[in-house]
């Protein structure tokens, strides 16, 4: 009698979540049988679909459409829906991905109804418990029944909380899929000549997280930090930014600024070719802090804390919203290098990866 194979789920809904699955997706379905549910947190075409076409992602096969609100609004409307839909396909387990809402929703629903849960991007912290990010991060961990995790740090922290069963350093499958994509990266100048921007000549900005874009006060600082600088400018609003931008009503004095280009949410290469042709990016985005790093491009994290401590030497620097910080930063900037390796003992994370699933379903 032949076995049945062993039925994953991944559950994702953002951006960064399609980034990690591209690279394991393909694996997945080789090995064992394979869906992916979307929760419909990003909703957005440019911030959704085009992921799954730009990286030839497997399709798939449920849709929440959650859509956006305010955190338990959202955390629970995912539950509620899948809820029933776990009830009805029964998986062997599911996987969560990073530190979404959709990643702690996936991660609860399945613990509750006895489904062993894999967390993909294990074991970061920022220490902040006014991060929604953080407090995602940390249950699903505890709630883990194996924790991937993409650094040496990430282990050390999840040891320091009492989690040293079902560990597995996998490294981080968002180097992986840049080491697929990197001559992509390197030939792409559409998105550049569209804006009539010169390679290293410009500045990337990207914006998203809770404590930037839902304060006025912070807002208002990004505004004034953004006027006191001379380098062309471009800037792919997140859909969240944009409606505080307008609520705020900050959105006419930004497009007053002449050197500032505002912009729709970028396809993933186009996104990469904006980071490896900037002389410098400013971000609060933990996953443009390491491509930013990976292809060398000199980092400034708009935070005062970051979960990816190893890229603070490696040309990252924490400079919050000051700006005297930024202007200083900016004047010196760290010397360019490049990619880093990323393999754990010679193996790729979806290697890892799919060998520690293999071996927890019992399978050779």
């Amino acid at each position: 009698m032949v076995k049945t194979k062993p039925l994953v789920i991944s559950f994702v809904g953002a951006r960064p979540q399609f980034v990690k699955i591209a690279p394991l997706a393909r694996n997945l379905d080789a090995k064992f049988r394979h869906i992916i549910i979307h929760s419909g947190q990003h909703y957005d075409k440019m911030m959704s679909e085009i992921f799954f076409k730009e990286l030839s992602i497997p399709r798939f096969k449920y849709n929440l459409s959650v859509g956006s609100g305010l955190h338990g609004e959202m955390t629970a409307a995912m539950m509620t829906r899948l809820e029933k839909l776990l009830l009805k396909i029964r998986p062997d387990m599911i996987l969560v991905y990073g530190d979404t809402n959709s990643t702690l929703a996936g991660a609860l629903t399945a613990a509750k109804l006895h489904i062993p849960v894999g967390h993909v991007e294990a074991g970061m912290r920022a220490f902040r418990l006014d991060m929604p990010e953080e407090i995602n991060r940390r249950l699903t961990d505890h709630i883990s029944s194996l924790l991937f995790c993409p650094t040496a740090q990430s282990i050390v922290n999840l040891k320091k909380e009492g989690l040293t069963r079902g560990v597995v350093y996998c490294g981080d499958l968002m180097y992986q899929l840049l080491e697929e994509n990197l001559p992509k990266i390197h030939k792409n100048k559409k998105i550049l000549r569209q804006y009539g921007l010169i390679p290293k000549k410009y500045l990337l900005l990207t914006l998203h997280r809770a404590g930037n874009v839902d304060d006025k006060a912070a807002l208002d600082k990004v505004v004034q930090i953004i006027k006191g600088l001379d380098s062309p400018i471009i800037f792919p609003v997140h859909p969240r930014t944009l409606k505080n931008m307008r609520q705020f009503d900050i959105s006419k004095e930004l497009h007053g600024i002449k050197n500032l280009y505002i912009t729709r949410p970028q396809a993933y290469l186009d996104n990469l070719s904006l980071i490896y042709n900037a002389a410098a990016v400013l971000t609060d985005s933990g996953g443009v802090q390491k491509e930013a790093i990976y292809l060398g491009t000199p980092c400034l994290t708009l935070r005062d804390e970051t979960e990816w401590i190893e890229t603070l030497n490696q040309g990252n620097i924490l400079v919050g919203l000051s700006r005297t910080k930024i202007i200083q930063s900016l004047s010196h900037l760290p010397v360019r290098t490049n990619p880093r390796p990323y393999r754990i003992k010679g193996k790729k994370p979806s290697e890892i990866i799919i060998s520690a699933l293999s071996d927890y379903f019992g399978k050779p």
